[in-house]
């Protein structure tokens, strides 16, 4: 067929370590004409792709559409760390929803966890999976919640993997002194994000799913099958999912007020040889307590992949490298002369209460954003519980989809300035 006289061209990959070392970075056509499908999916990251996989293995026709390449935002851009349980804490869930329903959350959440791993295992996608989280506490008064943490985990929510640090054993663990205590989760740990949001791909067509690239949804038309029309044809389905989480753009409106996008940033050093071995000898990921969050981690070539630092206005700092590398070497001053190789950006999307924004809007559409950080775990779990309402079992989609939401006040002219006041202030409390 020939090209679409309106079509989309799609943006390169973020200048990343990922795009640079991605393993089978294929092109996938743009959608050419008119379609039709069980089930069309908007957006190619964690969320889409884990669902186009399992719907299509349960014998759904899936398209798929994304505006870019396949992992073009956040999933793969992020820090590639993969936690347990939900972006709240235990004492947090229990306090908002009882302990009953902390612990069905929390159960999700390891759910999540165990759920990437499997699809690593049986999928075969090579992605540098390692196992190992260190969370380290930037002031000296959140050790011992932390622990009292830890403990709690193990005893009433049978976490046997988590461990405490005191100062000693985490400045040996992370090779830095700038933290006071923390813990280390053995069944956490970290991987190369957009490898694996390519391996998803991969598996998703091998199952019967189709993946376009460059095609960009610009509305969804309502009707007994939802039509969404995109620059060079449309795809009628029985259902939609909208899983563009930080890249919405207005395409959804209920699921715009629910999450903000915010910009976080990542480098990557030049391969730093036997000196990593003297950083983080158990290659384990690291993320601290601070809530404009540090993250870091070794990749398979030893190099220093570290984020750090967020905006909240619509372009990025122009110097990137300088950017992250100031929050760097707060962590590892002994870095300063690490060159640079990469430095890149990405958006996020945040909730008001850090836990993840997934409905069932009306019959036939359905949308999943808002995984504040928490995205490897959540946004691929997200997909699957999704096929598995689509396909009538919506015992586990239905605790996720009951967590309560607020919208950011202010609407869209004005939600945007309240939040930069509220990170603002939460950025000066991690320095007080």
């Amino acid at each position: 067929m020939t090209a679409h006289p309106q079509a989309s061209r799609a943006s390169p990959h973020a200048p990343s370590l990922y795009a640079a070392t991605a393993r089978d970075p294929r092109d996938r056509p743009a959608l050419d004409g008119d379609r039709n499908a069980d089930v069309c999916i908007i957006g190619g990251g964690y969320t889409g792709l884990s669902a186009a996989l399992h719907l299509a293995e349960a014998g759904r026709r899936v398209v798929l559409l994304e505006a870019n390449r396949i992992g073009w935002g956040a999933s793969g851009r992020n820090g590639g760390q993969l936690h347990s349980g939900q972006r709240q804490d235990v004492d947090t869930l229990e306090a908002w929803f009882g302990r009953d329903r902390a612990r069905a959350l929390f159960d999700l959440g390891e759910a999540a966890k165990a759920t990437v791993k499997d699809l690593i295992a049986r999928h075969a996608i090579a992605c540098d999976w390692r196992d190992g989280l260190i969370h380290a506490a930037h002031k000296r008064r959140y050790v011992e919640p932390m622990w009292r943490q830890a403990d709690r985990l193990r005893r009433d929510y049978g976490l046997d993997g988590v461990t405490e640090l005191d100062a000693a054993a985490l400045a040996a663990a992370i090779g830095t002194g700038v933290y006071f205590g923390g813990t280390r989760d053995a069944t956490a740990g970290h991987l190369q994000p957009l490898d694996f949001a390519l391996g998803l791909a991969r598996a998703a067509e091998t199952a019967g799913a189709t993946l376009h690239e460059a095609t960009p949804a610009l509305r969804i038309e309502p009707g007994a099958r939802p039509r969404i029309v995109t620059p060079t044809g449309t795809v009628t389905a029985d259902v939609v999912l909208v899983a563009c989480n930080g890249y919405l753009a207005g395409l959804e409106a209920e699921t715009d007020a629910h999450v903000m996008p915010i910009h976080n940033y990542v480098l990557a050093t030049e391969p730093l040889g036997a000196r990593a071995d003297r950083l983080i000898p158990g290659r384990e990921a690291v993320s601290d307590s601070r809530f404009v969050v540090h993250y870091w981690r070794l990749d398979a070539a030893g190099r220093m992949v570290f984020g750090g630092g967020e905006t909240y206005r619509r372009d990025f700092p122009q110097d990137l490298k300088t950017f992250v590398r100031s929050h760097m070497l707060k962590v590892y001053p002994q870095l300063a002369d690490a060159a640079i190789d990469f430095a890149w950006g990405g958006t996020l999307a945040v909730t008001m209460s850090r836990l993840p924004f997934i409905r069932r809007l009306k019959p036939g559409l359905y949308t999943a954003a808002g995984y504040s950080g928490q995205g490897v775990s959540l946004a691929t779990f997200a997909g699957r519980l999704i096929a598995e309402a689509i396909a009538g079992d919506t015992a586990r989609f239905d605790v996720l989809a009951a967590l309560p939401a607020r919208r950011f006040p202010g609407g869209r002219l004005l939600r945007h300035p309240s939040l930069v006041l509220a990170m603002t202030w939460y950025a000066l409390r991690d320095r007080l």
